[in-house]
């Protein structure tokens, strides 16, 4: 049985090397043997729930994301469907953006998004850059989330939208250094780039787990030797924490 990747829109949203998060679950499955396919969904194109395994959104500048909108809200419906049969959703900067009510540019344009996620987005008047790390959990066990952001959107949780986590170091999700991203089920919304997931092997790891188990596959993935992502981590952490603001 073979697990299905699919990209949305990678040729408009990868604007911070995003297709790295695509690369590492890929190639993570088949250090353990496990057939994968890399589908990427272009604009006009439909997605087939039944045919997804895990779901990647990418980040993207302003105009493209605008122009990758009203596609993505027409495939709406699909989503909620995968999401209900327990497809994995990773979605990063503009990406995490249309999972949303709404993003409204600095010039009030409004952007409609999915509303998948009951949240909305507003441009702030500067943009919140540099290293970020993260703490969170899955499963009982916390974890500590590292990457990079680059955004000028502040992001308002609905009250029943619980975030990715608590920012030690960062912006986050409005610019106050309080809550990043958000989980909601299988759904990972997020502005760290970097890309994510080669820093943050576990979350890859988890994204892996959930998409097999919707695939009907084994959810006990064999351990890998994760030095250098372990490596790259903490230097990522050390270097955050040295330019703490």
């Amino acid at each position: 049985m073979t697990l299905r990747i699919v990209p949305l829109y990678p040729e408009l949203l990868s604007i911070y090397a995003d297709r790295g998060n695509v690369r590492v679950l890929q190639q993570r499955a088949r250090w353990r043997g496990i057939s994968v396919e890399v589908t990427p969904l272009a604009l006009g194109e439909a997605l087939d729930p039944a045919q997804t395994d895990v779901v990647l959104i990418g980040g993207g500048q302003d105009r493209d994301q605008a122009l990758v909108a009203e596609a993505l809200v027409a495939q709406t419906p699909a989503l909620r469907s995968a999401i209900a049969d327990g497809v994995p959703i990773l979605a990063v900067c503009g990406g995490y953006q249309l999972l949303g009510h709404r993003y409204v540019d600095q010039s009030g344009r409004d952007t409609p998004g999915t509303g998948l996620i009951d949240f909305e987005s507003h441009a702030g008047p500067t943009r919140i850059v540099g290293n970020v790390v993260v703490e969170t959990e899955f499963d009982g066990t916390r974890h500590e989330l590292v990457g990079f952001e680059n955004h000028a959107g502040r992001t308002l949780l609905g009250p029943t939208v619980a975030p990715l986590g608590r920012v030690i170091i960062g912006g986050g999700n409005d610019g106050t250094g309080t809550t990043e991203g958000c989980l909601d089920g299988r759904v990972v919304g997020t502005y760290v780039h970097g890309p994510l997931l080669p820093k943050n092997p576990w979350l890859a790891d988890q994204l892996l787990a959930w998409a097999c188990e919707h695939r009907g596959l084994s959810t006990t993935l064999a351990p890998l030797d994760d030095q250098l992502e372990c490596a790259a981590a903490l230097a990522a952490s050390a270097l955050a924490r040295s330019e703490r603001r």
